[in-house]
Formats: structure tokens, C-alpha cells, sequence
């Protein structure tokens, strides 16, 4: 069973930059900060933002969402919109403003949640695939539930129940967006040694790591499971 958001991984080209927007413009607290990456907290899971070295590396252009509550919507946007160009969109009762990084990583910030203070949690992952069937079946061989596939282009929605997983076949999105690529994430999951042999064949590799399993899926992401 696959649960909760560990961590996310971006690659930056200048660390000072990508600091001073997700410290200061996102106001995420710092947990750690060494000489070429640094993680921050959002909510129980972390971004991890690291210059270009070793493997796994972090991913590019990726669009990603953070949940914020419904109550700070206004205020997020009034922030936002005094730095950066903001894209809004509505999805029912819900509202996303969608705006930039310095890396070009599209970031979501969907009010989702009816209480909380700044960013509470990651919410949405978007991987760009370039087959989408056997991405799909791939991750539901790990245990992810589709929910919903576009009419409009090709992509299809998975959840855990406490992350949703978007596969994107190589396009733009809203507010121009992208999936990412080369991304290194992780979630928690029951057995995660067991769930990673049910893909052994499909995946490029499969590793067992500290506290859980690790493999890159047939488009070059890599997903550690975490034993919660």
C-alpha cells in the first residue's frame, strides 16, 4: 500500500536563487542546508532543491502542487502576484494559482484544505512519459488508482489517497506547464521490497536503501519507497 509524500527533488542551476524563492517567496522553512542542496519543509513531506551532480538527480521543468488552505487563497495570490506573473484557475469549489520558479519548475499552490498556515503539504506530482498505457500500468502495479484521464490530451491521474500521481505524455499544460523529468521522489508504502519486485522486469533498476526500496521506472524517474 503506497501512502504519504516523502520528498521531491529539484535540480537547480543557481542555489542562491532557488533559495531565495522557496525560503522567501514561498516562505518554507529550512531543514537542512549544505554546499549544493538544500531541503525544506512542506508540511510532513520536503523539497529538496541540489545543483546538477550525482544520481539520482533532481527533476527539470517539473510542475508540481503544494496544498494551501482555502482561507489564505487571496492573500497567497496578492503575494504571489507583486513578484512573479500568477495564472489562476478554478476546479470546482477549488482554486490553484499556478506561477514560476528560477529553474522554470511550474509551481501550484492549490487552496485544497480548510484550515492551515502557509504550505501544508505536496499535493500533485506531474511526470512527463512517453508511453502512456505502460506508465499507467506500471504504477498501478505499485499500487496507484487511476481516477481520472484527459479528453482534451493525453494524460491520466493516479492518488494514493495522499498524493496524486499526473502522467503526461509530452505537452503543455496549464499555465504552459510540463512534466517533469529525471525526477527523484518518495512515498511511503507498506513492504516497499515487495512492491518494488512486482515491477523488477518493467523497471530499469531496482535497489534496497535505507529505510526502503528505490527504482527508476521505464522513463527515468526514480521513486524510493519508504517504510512508514
Amino acid at each position: 500500500m503506497v501512502g504519504a509524500p516523502r520528498h521531491l527533488t529539484l535540480e537547480v542551476k543557481y542555489l542562491d536563487r532557488a533559495r531565495e524563492f522557496y525560503g522567501s517567496v514561498l516562505d518554507l522553512p529550512v531543514r537542512e542546508d549544505g554546499g549544493d542542496e538544500v531541503a525544506f519543509g512542506a508540511g510532513d513531506a520536503t523539497l529538496w532543491i541540489r545543483t546538477p551532480g550525482a544520481v539520482p538527480r533532481g527533476g527539470l521543468h517539473t510542475h508540481y502542487a503544494f496544498s494551501v488552505s482555502r482561507a489564505a487563497a487571496d492573500d497567497w495570490y496578492e503575494r504571489l502576484d507583486r513578484q512573479l506573473t500568477v495564472d489562476e484557475h478554478r476546479f470546482g469549489d477549488d482554486r490553484s494559482l499556478y506561477c514560476y520558479d528560477s529553474d522554470g519548475n511550474c509551481v501550484e499552490l492549490a487552496a485544497t484544505v480548510d484550515t492551515g498556515d502557509g504550505v501544508v503539504g505536496l499535493f500533485e506530482i506531474v511526470l512527463e512519459v512517453e508511453a502512456l498505457d505502460s506508465a499507467v500500468d506500471f504504477y498501478r502495479t505499485l499500487g496507484f488508482e487511476v481516477i481520472d484521464r484527459g479528453d482534451q490530451r493525453r494524460r491520466v491521474r493516479l492518488t494514493t489517497g495522499e498524493i496524486d500521481l499526473e502522467l503526461w505524455e509530452p505537452q503543455l499544460g496549464l499555465a504552459d506547464a510540463r512534466g517533469g523529468v529525471h525526477v527523484d521522489w518518495g512515498v511511503e508504502a507498506a513492504a516497499p521490497r515487495t512492491l518494488t519486485e512486482r515491477v523488477r522486469e518493467a523497471a530499469h533498476s531496482v535497489e534496497h536503501v535505507d529505510g526502503g526500496s528505490r527504482l527508476r521506472d521505464p522513463d527515468g524517474h526514480y521513486l524510493t519507497l519508504f517504510e512508514p
